[in-house]
């Protein structure tokens, strides 16, 4: 059952520019809580860009960003993440000299006392390896457990958002069902909402609860995840 209410993503008539190319279009959506949204679209249409404004990377040219019932287009990056937002990038933007466990505890960076200096035992749970590996160096991990960390760090931060950039890109199937599994198990806690950024059509009809699609920075589809098929939704997405 979707929960709709203050405590979520709303996006209203978002546009941004580069130079003098129009790169989002007039974007307009929610993030529900206990929900996972899917943003389809294939390479080039301004996805990475929206997540960007989305977290305070990029400034919003026009448009307004709000959470939890609160315009947030001038809060800092920090500040997003304060306020409950978290962020795992394209490429996974681990830091590869560290541990692993020190890269989980920058992801506690909003805390402050002893609950800045312990990993989650829940982080563990979800991610076995990340446990079995806390003392090696993240940049000796394989591609799939890098990505399991980068999204461990995030989860650290104990979101009500959890904003995924293409988390499957350049990973061997056997983690890449794991990944999936962990998502799903999240939003079913029903305390946070999930914005998946993905262009594996098949992991992301599996886990989808609604569904938008973007096309020359703007949404040209949206839907509830169980109608994607027969919504042709992967035409608009397959090269």
């Amino acid at each position: 059952m979707f929960i709709w209410g203050a405590n979520m993503l709303q996006v209203n008539e978002l546009n941004q520019y580069y130079g003098g190319s129009h790169i989002l279009r007039g974007l307009s959506f929610e993030v529900e809580h206990g929900a996972i949204t899917c943003l389809l679209g294939r390479n080039g249409v301004g996805k990475t860009t929206l997540l960007k404004c989305l977290m305070g990377l990029l400034p919003v040219k026009a448009g307004e960003i709000q959470w939890q019932g609160k315009a947030i287009n001038r809060y800092k990056p920090h500040q997003r993440v304060q306020a409950g937002m978290a962020y795992v990038p394209q490429g996974r933007d681990i830091f590869p000299r560290l541990t692993v466990e020190e890269n989980l505890l920058i992801g506690l960076s909003r805390f402050s006392g002893a609950d800045s200096r312990r990993v989650p035992q829940d982080i563990y749970r979800l991610f076995p390896v990340l446990e079995e590996m806390k003392y090696r160096r993240g940049g000796d991990l394989s591609g799939g457990q890098q990505q399991q960390l980068a999204i461990g760090r995030a989860l650290a931060s104990k979101p009500q958002l959890l904003i995924l950039d293409e988390p499957t890109e350049g990973i061997q199937p056997s983690v890449i069902k794991e990944i999936g599994s962990v998502i799903r198990q999240l939003a079913q806690q029903g305390d946070m909402g999930i914005l998946l950024v993905e262009q594996f059509y098949d992991f992301a009809a599996e886990l989808a609860d609604n569904y938008l699609v973007m096309s020359r920075g703007e949404i040209v589809q949206r839907g509830v995840g169980k109608d994607m098929e027969q919504d042709r939704v992967r035409d608009r997405v397959t090269i």
